[in-house]
């Protein structure tokens, strides 16, 4: 019998060149992103150059002089309309991140490019103070980690995350943040006051319970058993913890949809959500080719059943259907997932957070207030 794990040969990508796996990284190639002008392949030449093994990618820092700071969206998926990217790009290196195909829009690959190019904006507070102290401003909470993740691996010596929440703290501002890093940890110095005062609510995202799988799917993220500890740790802090189930990926992670939940509640989780797997432009190539590579004789049904919940297709952007899917397969994921919430005591009473609290930045030379 084949070995799951196992590398493809050749992939469906239009090069005779074989998809390699670089220790750390979970992409397996580098694609010209939709909007390139050129299209760019590796081809195996006969001198036996793709033969060798070359170091895995670094990581490189590269700035983002953006001019705000709070993106605002309307959409009936999501519970918030306010939320804030510390970075563009995560060296989490999530395979399966819908977020990948952002990096196209900077004329880069949403592969290994994604993981590897990380943009940080080093303005990020200042910029934060200023919308905060702008006339129109209305208060409501604003979410870490809707897009990447704040407290990726570079976030330790950047501090860029830990700057924006000095600044929300200091004028009370609601916030929540969802995050797959144990570097959460650092910031309950800022994290468990604000809970206090009803400003804070963590969400951990755990994908699999399962070391090895993790290892592969999202390489340089938090090991799940350390999550579990983290949410034990932001429990015992006094900040309202969840567990985020996400992705939920048919036939690989979803039999352990039940374990997760059980395992975050007796860590301290009393909030949870789910997603299932989205795979929206390139994202699709890029699972495409690390199942081929990583569980080779799963790949097809997984596929199949990812497309028997999107109306057929690898993806479903439509809102009402992105986040949770339809059809047979999606009905009994849902159906799964009330049972075991309900089963666990999850979401009987979640944390609601106070926008009345907060004040808008004082700048020095502003004029003190008369009362």
């Amino acid at each position: 019998m084949q070995d799951e794990t196992t590398d493809s040969a050749d992939q469906a990508t239009g090069s005779n060149a074989p998809l390699r796996r670089q220790r750390g990284r979970a992409a397996l190639s580098n694609a010209d992103s939709r909007y390139a002008a050129h299209r760019h392949q590796a081809l195996d030449d006969g001198w036996g150059i793709l033969d060798d093994s070359p170091e895995p990618p670094a990581t490189r820092i590269e700035v983002d002089h953006a001019r705000s700071i709070i993106a605002r969206n309307d959409s009936p998926d999501i519970p918030f309309d306010q939320s804030i990217n510390p970075y563009r790009g995560c060296e989490h290196g999530c395979v399966y991140c819908y977020a990948r195909p952002t990096h196209a829009y900077l004329g880069l690959s949403p592969g290994l490019d994604f993981e590897t190019r990380i943009f940080m904006k080093p303005d990020a507070a200042h910029l934060l103070v200023e919308e905060l102290r702008a006339p129109g401003y209305r208060v409501s909470p604003i979410s870490f980690g809707a897009n990447t993740d704040p407290y990726q691996p570079l976030e330790r010596r950047l501090k860029v995350t830990r700057a924006l929440l000095e600044v929300l703290a200091a004028c009370e501002h609601p916030l929540t943040i969802v995050t797959k890093s144990s570097l959460i940890e650092r910031d309950l110095d800022l994290l468990a006051p604000m809970a206090l005062k009803r400003l804070a609510k963590v969400y951990v995202s755990v994908t699999t319970l399962d070391a090895s799988l993790a290892r592969a799917l999202e390489p340089r993220a938090t090991q799940p058993a350390r999550r579990l500890v983290t949410i034990r740790r932001l429990s015992e802090a006094g900040v309202p913890v969840g567990v985020m189930v996400a992705p939920v990926i048919p036939a690989l992670t979803d039999p352990e949809m039940e374990s997760i939940l059980e395992a975050a509640h007796q860590a301290g989780a009393r909030e949870a959500g789910y997603v299932l797997l989205r795979l929206p432009h390139e994202v699709r190539d890029l699972f495409e080719e690390w199942l081929a590579a990583n569980r080779p004789l799963k790949a097809a049904h997984v596929m199949s059943l990812v497309r028997a919940s999107r109306g057929g297709c690898a993806n479903d952007a439509r809102f009402g259907h992105r986040m949770r899917g339809e059809g047979a397969y999606a009905e009994l994921i849902a159906r799964r997932y009330q049972l075991a919430t309900r089963r666990l005591g999850l979401n009987r009473q979640c944390a609601d957070l106070d926008n009345s609290r907060f004040r808008a930045p004082v700048r020095t030379g502003d004029q003190l207030g008369l009362f």
